[in-house]
């Protein structure tokens, strides 16, 4: 897997909305000056502030935005501005030519799962599972963010509040990211390469028997069989009521674990949270499930 280069001082960052829609013209703006504040220089695209019901737009609004920022020589990173739904309906038609031509960073995350899947298989290269533009940096995930698309250094470490869930250790590429579109990948050719991999996982507004449902299609599909390790970040605004309650998500984590073979951790700073690790996806990493650690190597 190729690493983009790395972002400097003036860099030309594409804010473009491929999933949902901004709420505002004021979103558009936090996220241009999230931009400036790492001292990059912001492009909005021509249709960021469109919708089209729950999209931000047509998906020919989206792709046209996603894809000119792509073909742009002078675009050196395209921050996804907000996730929400949608990515995955553009899929088959973005300009995958153009980034594999001149890699650039990709960051952003949730719906954005679906981008950083598709571009890792057909472009071979490290996309960033980070905050989306629109969002309110925290010191934390801006250390994150500049170490993993600036520095080009390990932007993860020791897990503060994570908890192991199956010991032992493991090394392999990361993929991953929301739960809920990596489900709804599996079976497609959009799906992420498992073989080996450390599988990160996030999501958010889900009652625990969907989760249950999700880890069971990847493991129905074969994906569960051929990974090394298990990365759970926060499941947030998840619901357990009734004869639905008596498990929790570390439950079927840990079951998901036991399946595979492989060690877990649960609850590292990853998914709808205000602290974030930036995961650089593709990129190769060690687990140490005893120690609640990830290490990720980027040189």
């Amino acid at each position: 897997m190729r690493l983009p280069p790395p972002l400097t001082a003036g860099a030309r960052v594409a804010l473009v909305a491929p999933a949902g829609a901004l709420r505002g013209v004021e979103e558009l703006e936090q996220a241009m000056s999230n931009a400036r504040s790492l001292g990059w220089e912001p492009v909005a695209g021509e249709h960021v502030l469109a919708r089209h019901a729950y999209l931000g737009g047509s998906d020919g609004a989206r792709l046209h935005d996603l894809n000119v920022a792509l073909g742009d020589e002078r675009v050196d990173a395209i921050w996804c501005v907000r996730g929400g739904y949608g990515a995955m309906r553009l899929l088959a038609q973005i300009d995958y030519a153009s980034l594999t031509r001149r890699p650039r960073a990709l960051i952003g995350y949730s719906d954005i799962t679906a981008l950083h899947a598709a571009v890792s298989t057909r472009c071979e290269l490290v996309t960033y599972h980070g905050p989306t533009a629109r969002g309110e940096l925290t010191d934390f995930s801006r250390d994150s963010l500049m170490r993993a698309v600036v520095e080009h250094r390990n932007p993860c470490g020791a897990a503060a509040g994570a908890r192991t869930v199956r010991e032992g250790r493991a090394h392999g590429s990361l993929v991953g990211g929301n739960l809920a579109l990596l489900a709804a990948l599996a079976g497609t050719p959009y799906a992420p390469d498992y073989r080996g991999a450390l599988l990160v996982l996030e999501d958010v507004g889900e009652p625990v028997y969907r989760i249950d449902r999700m880890l069971t299609q990847l493991a129905l599909s074969g994906a569960l069989a051929q990974i090394a390790g298990i990365v759970a970040g926060h499941f947030t605004e998840s619901s357990s009521t009734g004869e639905l309650g008596s498990r929790t998500v570390d439950d079927l984590l840990r079951e998901a674990a036991d399946v595979a073979g492989v060690p877990a951790i649960s609850g590292v700073p990853v998914g709808h949270i205000d602290d974030q690790w930036t995961i650089p996806l593709g990129a190769t990493a060690h687990l140490d499930a005893d120690a609640c650690t990830l290490d990720v190597r980027l040189t």
